[in-house]
């Protein structure tokens, strides 16, 4: 399989609503607070930018290479619509990012809490990203 399965317009728009709803995921007025406290940092104030220029180049990077991989993977199953994008999107969730992410947190302490928040937002963003890349087929 090579990259020439790709559409490159509907990854870039991948990572585009990747950002969209991390910034809305994380906003103060929705998960940011919970999470916060979930990972113990309520006695530091909240940051009031994004963090350092490298947090965002590897952020985009790594929505790069999971809208490359999805494209990549709807192509050697075949789904070339929305229903098979949203499918494959859980199923790759649920398969490697959930139970990887669950064991780092458990380890690390942060709970189930912090786990849930974090594993909805790439839930969110695999399932957008497969109804995108599905429907561009």
């Amino acid at each position: 399989m090579t990259l020439d399965v790709v559409n490159w317009l509907a990854v870039v728009v991948c990572v585009v609503v990747s950002m969209i709803s991390g910034f809305l995921w994380y906003h103060p007025k929705t998960f940011f607070p919970a999470w916060w406290k979930g990972i113990n940092k309520m006695d530091t104030p909240a940051p009031t930018t994004g963090g350092p220029p490298s947090t965002w180049v590897l952020t985009v990077l790594a929505a790069v290479v999971q809208a490359v991989v999805m494209s990549v993977v709807l192509s050697a199953m075949g789904a070339g619509n929305v229903s098979a994008g949203v499918t494959a999107g859980v199923l790759l969730w649920f398969g490697f990012v959930a139970p990887t992410s669950l064991a780092n947190k458990l380890f690390a302490g942060a709970g189930m809490k912090v786990w849930a928040i974090e594993a909805g937002n790439h839930l969110l963003n695999f399932v957008l990203f497969g109804a995108i890349l599905g429907f561009w087929r």
